[in-house]
Parts: structure tokens; C-alpha cells; sequence
């Protein structure tokens, strides 16, 4: 590895990088696709609300991971929000380097400066190596998670 990677807020710019990271992955080859004219009106949704952040890995001026941060408000807890991180991925060539680590720990950090409380994440079980992952990470399989297809 090569230079040093940064982390930041994604750009419409940042957008055909993205998508390319999100297909290029087992689950995402069959579900997602690079045409960004499916993805634009959500982005632009994504981008405008307050609760919500697209961030980028960085390297060498080439985007090499994604993930979305949302900030979510909540009763329990004291009235703790929450950051959920969602759709995370590091490029292939760029697994296995620490790259993962930062980014999340720079997501955790964007959590505090925000007040959550607590991190949470979900991942899929076809996806072992990201369980364990997010484990080494110090995340804790407290609770079952569903989701229900509409």
C-alpha cells in the first residue's frame, strides 16, 4: 500500500466508484448494478438529509470503500441516538491492509462528534469474513436481526 488513505463525506462525483464497489461483491454482483441513473435520486435524498452520510475511503485519488452513516434518534436508552452503518465495503485488492479498521474508526468517530451512543451495523450471514470482521472490531452479536422484503 502506497500513500495514505483519507475518509470523507462521498460527492455526486464519487458516485460511479461507489457503485462499482457495491456490484463488485457476491451479493451485490446479483442485486446492484453501475448504471447510475438507478442510484442518482437516491443519492441526491441521501445527500439532503441531515440524518444521513455517505462516506468515502480514499487512496492515491481512487475511491476503494463506502459505506453510509445514519443517524438515528431514539426514545430507549435515554434518548441516545444511534449511528447505523450500512452497506461497507473495501475494495478486494485493499482487504487485509487495516484499511477497514480506520474507516470504521473514523465512522466512530463521526458517531461521537454526533452523540450517539452506540454503533450498530448489520450483516448479511453469507458473509462470514465480515462477521468476523466487525467482531474483531468489537461489535457484539446482542441481537437477532430481521429484515422483511417489500
Amino acid at each position: 500500500m502506497t500513500g495514505q488513505t483519507t475518509f470523507r463525506t462521498a460527492t455526486l462525483a464519487d458516485l460511479p466508484a461507489i457503485l462499482a464497489l457495491l456490484a463488485d461483491d457476491p451479493l451485490g454482483k446479483n442485486r446492484e448494478t453501475t448504471d447510475e441513473t438507478a442510484y442518482r435520486a437516491a443519492f441526491d435524498a441521501i445527500a439532503a438529509d441531515p440524518n444521513q452520510q455517505m462516506a468515502v475511503a480514499e487512496l492515491s485519488g481512487g475511491i476503494i470503500g463506502y459505506m453510509q452513516i445514519s443517524y438515528i434518534p431514539g426514545l430507549s436508552r435515554g434518548g441516545a441516538w444511534r449511528g447505523q452503518l450500512e452497506s461497507v465495503r473495501i475494495g478486494a485488492p485493499h482487504r487485509g491492509q487495516g484499511i477497514g479498521a480506520q474507516f470504521f474508526q473514523w465512522a466512530f468517530a463521526q458517531c461521537k462528534a454526533r452523540n450517539c451512543a452506540l454503533v450498530q451495523l448489520t450483516t448479511d450471514t453469507r458473509r462470514p469474513d465480515a462477521l468476523r470482521f466487525y467482531e474483531r472490531l468489537g461489535f457484539a452479536a446482542s441481537h437477532h436481526g430481521l429484515k422483511r422484503s417489500l
